[in-house]
């Protein structure tokens, strides 16, 4: 890692977002670690897993992606939900915890749409239109062969989808205690199936071009914010590259970024967390601006996450000065879930190591050692 500007390091300093401060720019992103009980509950293993990296000194965690209600939204074995006051109250034990070791922490809701591959409540899927996603079924998620072919979602469906978002994160708050609510809207997932071209062919409201495709999520972050109310932070994670689609590019460019952007930026969103495979990178032709950059630009005011290859400190900077507000990291917190402490330290961090990640990606014994 790269520290030669640790000491006066932006990524080092303090920011705000609504009432929360924060004493650095260095967030976890969230990733699928399927350790829940088969009903959806948060384990002693998640609390001693996630509580890691707040006493390493990141200031703001995103859990993994939390399955909303009872019919199609979980998408893995082992996911954890937040659809009954059990679930919610096995994920208080793990935000006492994280505040008790001085971090905040945000529940990422998220339903799987098309991609779920291990729904114990439904055999079948659902999804914007009855396409085939393409790919096949993440391995080290339990999963085995092509997905399933979804049944198009209709109007009752996509209400009863709404609502379970609105409910889980009334649970989050309300019961769990969760510092924020990210709306899972990438990757893939339901709502990022809506948003995307080739998986929405519908006619209705639901579809069209790239503003119609984006309803739902915002229909789904107005109904979070009337459920959760004005005291918490609130907002959706995008990104144009998915689980079974790495490489895909909004068809639309630079112009449709910045029909999503100024949407997002006039809903009631506070913050934006966007995922790329190389944050710092052109998010579309080799001259352009990062996604970033282009959120910064088409919503000024709206609180920018960004995601995507940023463990060097160096890279980080670059992102905060393209517009970004905080850093999130992956793959470099679970190598490193003390990294904000070897960046203000100036010390060598350990390099990538990802084998807790297989054969199943769920929290292994190594990683609770440290």
């Amino acid at each position: 890692m790269n520290v030669h500007s640790a000491v006066d390091s932006p990524v080092l300093t303090g920011t705000t977002l609504r009432r929360l401060a924060f004493a650095n720019r260095f967030s976890v992103a969230p990733m699928t670690r399927i350790s829940a009980t088969a009903e959806g509950v948060p384990t002693e293993r998640m609390v001693r897993y996630y509580e890691r990296f707040p006493k390493g000194g990141f200031s703001l965690l995103t859990t993994e992606g939390i399955y909303t209600d009872k019919a199609y939204a979980q998408t893995y074995r082992g996911q954890p939900g937040l659809t009954d006051p059990e679930q919610a109250e096995g994920w208080k034990t793990v935000v006492d915890a994280v505040h008790a070791a001085g971090g905040r922490i945000f529940a990422q809701l998220m339903h799987g749409g098309a991609l779920a591959q291990g729904n114990r409540f439904r055999s079948d899927t659902v999804g914007p239109s009855s396409l085939q996603p393409r790919g096949q079924q993440m391995v080290s998620y339990h999963g085995e062969g092509l997905y399933a072919v979804p049944r198009e979602m209709d109007e009752v469906d996509i209400a009863e989808a709404i609502s379970g978002f609105a409910q889980a994160a009334r649970l989050a708050i309300d019961v769990a205690g969760f510092d924020g609510i990210e709306i899972h809207g990438a990757n893939g997932y339901l709502l990022d199936q809506f948003f995307t071209d080739y998986t929405n062919r519908r006619q209705d409201r639901w579809g069209g071009d790239i503003g119609k495709r984006l309803n739902l999520s915002l229909a789904v972050l107005e109904a979070v914010r009337g459920a959760v109310g004005n005291a918490v932070p609130v907002g959706i994670r995008l990104s144009q590259g998915k689980v079974n689609d790495l490489k895909h590019k909004w068809t639309e460019g630079e112009e449709g970024a910045a029909v999503v952007f100024k949407a997002v930026a006039e809903s009631s969103a506070d913050f934006v967390h966007l995922t790329e495979f190389e944050a710092w990178q052109p998010a579309f032709s080799d001259d352009g601006k990062s996604l970033v950059a282009l959120a910064r630009q088409h919503a000024p005011d709206l609180f920018v996450i960004a995601n995507g290859g940023l463990h060097e400190l160096t890279r980080a900077e670059q992102v905060l000065e393209a517009g970004a507000d905080m850093i999130a990291l992956g793959r470099g917190a679970l190598t490193n879930p003390d990294w904000p402490r070897i960046a203000a330290e100036k010390r060598e961090a350990r390099p990538l190591q990802l084998e807790m990640l297989a054969p199943i990606s769920d929290i292994k014994d190594t990683e609770l050692r440290y």
